[in-house]
């Protein structure tokens, strides 16, 4: 086993963290700007979203006391497109989920062999964001 970077890891915690943070808001924000037959539904899913990033938030913040780091009170810079068709809601969504793949693959790249626990939290929330790409590109299907 390698030694944990200790000060990468909670570097990279709290940038997942910051955009954690500002999924809560995206979501949000997507969950009131919903028009049209199938409203409900979505806002539903947007609404979990929210819930599920600011769970996600919460978790990488634990795990950065843990670490005896601090945790940012900063969040990810929300880009606002102005445009709230489900589809381009839907669109900006995937582009989230994807950055947030990215983030855990990039800790998962520093905690790999050299702490079993965070290895293994880092693979289960990479499983939930390929999750959570699969569903919003079927969810977009319907639009190409």
């Amino acid at each position: 086993m390698k030694d944990l970077d200790t000060s990468k890891t909670t570097a990279l915690l709290n940038s997942i963290m910051e955009f954690e943070l500002a999924g809560v808001v995206r979501y949000t924000h997507y969950s009131l700007m919903v028009t049209g037959p199938n409203r409900i539904p979505i806002v539903d899913f947007f609404k979990a979203q929210a819930s599920e990033s600011l769970l996600h938030a919460q978790e990488a913040g634990e795990i950065i006391t843990g670490l005896e780091g601090h945790p940012s009170q900063r969040i990810s810079t929300i880009e606002e497109t102005h445009r709230h068709s489900v589809q381009d809601l839907l669109q900006e969504s995937l582009n989230h989920e994807q950055k947030a793949l990215h983030l855990y693959k990039e800790l998962l790249d520093v905690v790999e062999d050299a702490s079993i626990y965070l290895e293994e939290y880092t693979r289960t929330k990479i499983g939930q964001e390929e999750m959570h790409n699969l569903e919003i590109k079927k969810m977009l299907r319907d639009f190409s």
